[in-house]
């Protein structure tokens, strides 16, 4: 993916806060309300794993796992340019990641849609480099290259950011809850 792809912005993502939350009464326990924004926001801040969905130029999916950062609003990963991801997104910048707990009774399970956009201004890439190692530690640690890029261990690797569409959470325990953030 080029750097003046349609799906590619220098600037850094905007801070996105709910514009409506709403419980779906549904797939909630009786009584239930809400979960408030922070609640989300904390998960994906700290969550170590993420899943990708996204749709391959001929309609199928894909879905992988992958290392994420959340900051300033926006949940951030990586994809080597001739990885599957990245030639999807190429195609359609649609997706959606997950993130939370295995267990169906226990824990709080995000799933966040919106768009993928590269970032290649080299310093929202260097706040994002720092946010990486922070999170992950050395082994993750990255050098930005001219070209927009992260320079990584393994090689080149584009940055994306995906700024909420929307975002569900999904309590579950004593208490199910079902909650959609939109943003705008």
């Amino acid at each position: 993916m080029s750097q003046d792809s349609p799906h590619s912005s220098p600037q850094s993502p905007p801070r996105s806060s709910p514009h409506s939350t709403s419980l779906d009464a549904r797939y909630s326990s009786p009584g239930a309300a809400p979960v408030p924004w922070p609640v989300a926001e904390r998960q994906l801040a700290a969550a170590e794993l993420f899943w990708i969905s996204t749709v391959r130029p001929d309609g199928r999916p894909h879905v992988t796992p992958l290392l994420g950062v959340w900051l300033d609003g926006a949940l951030h990963f990586t994809t080597g340019e001739r990885e599957r991801k990245a030639l999807n997104l190429a195609a359609n910048p649609h997706v959606a990641l997950t993130t939370g707990s295995d267990a169906w009774a226990a824990g709080f399970d995000v799933v966040v849609e919106g768009e993928a956009v590269r970032v290649t201004a080299a310093d929202r890439l260097g706040a994002l480099a720092k946010a990486w190692e922070g999170k992950y530690g050395p082994a993750w640690h990255f050098e930005v290259r001219a070209d927009g890029a992260f320079q990584g261990q393994q090689g080149a690797s584009l940055v994306f950011a995906v700024a909420p569409r929307t975002v569900f959470g999904f309590g579950k325990g004593e208490q199910f809850t079902q909650t959609r953030w939109r943003f705008q």
